[in-house]
């Protein structure tokens, strides 16, 4: 139900889009895939800091640019991307991975420089949680569980099972260059402003907090 319901909005918002840019005119449309390098910040259940790793993913998806003004546009999308972090404590390595679809909805400056464009931008994401993993590896038998994702964890619930919230939303800022032929490269850096941790009556005064962190390189054709 939860996947009908994605595709119905990605759809809709697809829609919506494809028909304002054939309004505006001089409409580009992107496509792009590239690496992440992706964290879990926030601290545990005693109010300490995480200690975790970046952790490697990947993204691809679509986008569209719709001049605003001239030089400025703005760039709604969509895209799949995997983020998550990784832990070593006492030689067991704990890799979470979590995969959303996410929303992006940034406002680009966009000058010429040289034979093609440098390119600015910044705006919110919205995502949401399709699947995930949790992995221990180390001196232990490797075990990967899927995450479940709860808003609320009840007292009954299982202790061996991960939580996440699948709501997701934050900031991006990016910057690149898109040659004239429509080749492009870019950075990105994104910080979650969500808590992803869900309430877990099973823990009392549960002080958890969990924010996606990260950034990523991008290849991409505009055309």
């Amino acid at each position: 139900m939860k996947t009908k319901l994605i595709s119905i909005v990605i759809i809709l918002f697809l829609s919506v889009t494809f028909t304002t840019a054939q309004n505006k005119g001089k409409t580009s449309f992107g496509i792009l895939a590239g690496v992440n390098f992706q964290n879990l910040n926030g601290k545990n259940m005693l109010s300490d800091k995480l200690e975790n790793n970046l952790s490697p993913g990947i993204h691809f998806g679509a986008n569209v640019q719709i001049p605003i003004v001239p030089e400025f546009y703005f760039q709604p999308g969509v895209v799949f991307s995997t983020k998550g972090a990784k832990n070593t404590e006492n030689s067991i390595i704990t890799t979470t991975r979590i995969s959303y679809i996410e929303i992006p909805m940034n406002f680009l400056y966009k000058g010429v420089l040289g034979n093609g464009y440098f390119f600015l931008g910044l705006g919110p994401y919205v995502g949401y949680g399709i699947m995930g993993s949790v992995k221990n590896t180390g001196n232990i038998e490797s075990k990967n569980v899927d995450i479940e994702f709860r808003n609320v964890v009840e007292i009954g619930d299982p202790l061996t099972v991960p939580y996440y919230k699948a709501f997701d939303a934050g900031g991006n800022i990016l910057f690149g260059y898109e040659m004239a032929i429509g080749l492009f490269a870019q950075m990105n850096a994104q910080l979650g402003m969500m808590n992803i941790n869900p309430e877990d009556k099973r823990i009392p005064e549960d002080k958890s907090i969990v924010k996606n962190t990260g950034f990523g390189f991008s290849i991409g054709y505009r055309f």
